[in-house]
């Protein structure tokens, strides 16, 4: 293909030809033609030659620069609900995987030491919008260093219950057995967040602090949290502890929450209890709670896994407050990144609590989803 006429001043004498012969990404399409002390010449470009020439250039480029990934899920599935007034079937986004695209990356500094970063984006994968219209990286924004002594990571992140929710929930946190419907996390990630964390022969923990940044009082809305666990062959426990200040200074939201899970082979078993107390996040109401969690995941052939779990959450500061949660799941892999899902799980109310957001209180939560999850 011809690329272009270029004009170039050269002497009369200049053999160009001899020149593309030295540039051999160049082909002589047709010879000079002067005016003057102008020369003319026309000439197209050795596709493959170039071709391979960009891709050096990059290859060098890309070796002496940070590692980027790209990454995300795509999930999304149909979801029968009857919260015990009414009814509704979605098409929903996210039912067991919040649907996300992300980049993370490392630079190598020397010395043992790089820098890190991660942003991830939440987006709904059935309307296509935006999950939180006002974050656009509302999953994690994070920047920090790493190396022998752990790492430091300052921005948005996981706190310390969500970050460590696949050693206790056999859902995950998704599908109908959520135990996010019963469980107070208080929120999945926290703002301002500066954390350091360290792993070593299966024991992992990480130190967190969050700015309230509230003018004139620095522990007013702040956060501080952590989480030791450990995870070696079948094994795998976790204790975690949050207290969030309120706005005014004046209490705080605390939870505890020990658990974890041991694989029988056969059978992989979850156990998990958490203390709630102080007062419900940014509310004067007392907080006095106890969350309990039995469940198990089993193989059903190469590509099954089924999923099952019980919850009861005891509330000691109110009367005929208490709820339960039954859940039953299945996910079969068709390949290493797309999984095809479906639950069923029930929330029962005492007379005087509305998990689950239903309408009336003492009222039963049914929810029924199937969709499929891709990552990439």
């Amino acid at each position: 293909m011809i690329i272009h006429i270029y004009q170039i001043q050269l002497k009369q004498k200049t053999n160009f030809a001899a020149v593309c012969q030295l540039m051999p990404i160049f082909d002589l399409v047709r010879n000079k033609r002067s005016h003057g002390n102008t020369i003319y010449w026309r000439f197209k470009v050795k596709k493959t030659l170039i071709a391979l020439a960009v891709l050096g250039s990059i290859a060098g480029v890309a070796q002496a620069q940070s590692s980027v990934t790209v990454y995300g899920v795509v999930d999304v599935g149909l979801a029968h609900e009857n919260n015990g007034a009414d009814s509704v079937t979605r098409l929903d986004s996210g039912n067991w995987s919040g649907s996300r695209l992300g980049f993370k990356g490392t630079e190598d500094l020397g010395g043992g030491l790089s820098a890190i970063f991660t942003i991830e984006s939440g987006f709904n994968a059935d309307t296509g919008a935006q999950a939180d219209a006002a974050k656009l990286f509302n999953r994690q924004a994070f920047v920090g260093l790493s190396g022998a002594f752990g790492a430091v990571k300052l921005g948005r992140q996981k706190n310390a219950l969500y970050a460590n929710v696949d050693t206790f929930d056999p859902f995950g946190n998704g599908l109908a057995g959520d135990s996010a419907r019963l469980f107070s996390y208080n929120g999945s990630r926290t703002d301002n967040l500066i954390t350091y964390g360290y792993a070593a022969n299966g024991f992992r923990g990480e130190l967190q602090y969050g700015l309230g940044e509230v003018a004139g009082n620095s522990s007013a809305s702040r956060t501080a949290a952590g989480f030791v666990g450990y995870k070696n062959g079948p094994i795998d426990v976790v204790l975690t502890h949050q207290n969030i200040k309120n706005a005014t200074d004046t209490d705080s939201t605390k939870m505890t929450l020990l658990g974890g899970n041991y694989n029988f082979g056969v059978v992989k078993a979850f156990a998990t209890y958490a203390v709630e107390k102080g007062v419900v996040l940014n509310t004067a109401t007392p907080l006095d709670q106890r969350d309990a969690l039995l469940g198990l995941t089993a193989p059903v052939g190469a590509a099954g896994t089924l999923m099952v779990s019980y919850i009861r959450k005891t509330d000691k500061a109110a009367d005929d407050a208490d709820a339960r949660q039954i859940a039953i799941g299945y996910a079969h892999a068709l390949s290493k990144r797309t999984t095809l899902y479906t639950s069923y799980g029930q929330l029962r109310n005492d007379d005087s609590a509305t998990y689950a957001g239903v309408p009336v209180a003492g009222d039963t939560d049914k929810l029924f989803n199937v969709g499929i999850r891709h990552t990439f």
